[in-house]
């Protein structure tokens, strides 16, 4: 447990470079007022990914410092996958992990940012492509909500549950 944390952090480190984090001015949106944890849970609509990362044991990860860009599946999201995935992803603490870190990158990357990227390399290891030529994707994931704010990063929520290649 405590090498996987270590190795998802010194990832978390290393990732920093690759995209490029923009702040927000303050005044462009409200003040963010709980972590990225926090704010999902009080969304109502991440049930199943709050449990995720309860989990794999990334919530004090998550509850961290910072700066997070989550890129979050609802529920429906979720409910998407084929029957069994999400049970199997929770028996699986590893794989769930790297599912899991699969949607983080390091720092705050608003969508004033996301769009002038190609990709962002996430704290998993693996990039993610962006495509902002009609809305924004991510993989094959549409952003439906964009720069929820929080008090250690940001949160894009997403209609899809991004896996990472094998």
């Amino acid at each position: 447990m405590n090498r996987l944390l270590a190795a998802f952090l010194l990832s978390l480190a290393a990732c920093g470079g690759s995209s490029k984090p923009t702040e927000t001015p303050a005044s462009a949106t409200p003040a963010a007022t709980a972590d990225i944890v926090d704010t999902a849970v009080a969304a109502g609509s991440f049930t199943t990914l709050v449990a995720a990362v309860k989990a794999a044991g990334l919530v004090e990860t998550l509850k961290g410092e910072g700066p997070f860009t989550v890129f979050a599946p609802t529920d429906e999201a979720f409910a998407k996958l084929p029957p069994g995935t999400v049970e199997a992803l929770l028996a699986d603490k590893d794989k769930l992990t790297r599912v899991l870190t699969y949607h983080v990158v390091a720092g705050k990357v608003t969508s004033d940012a996301v769009a002038g990227l190609k990709e962002a390399t996430t704290v998993a290891g693996p990039t993610l492509a962006i495509d902002t030529t009609s809305g924004v994707k991510i993989n094959n994931a549409t952003v439906v909500t964009a720069d929820v704010m929080a008090t250690n990063g940001v949160i894009h929520v997403i209609d899809t549950v991004l896996l990472p290649p094998e």
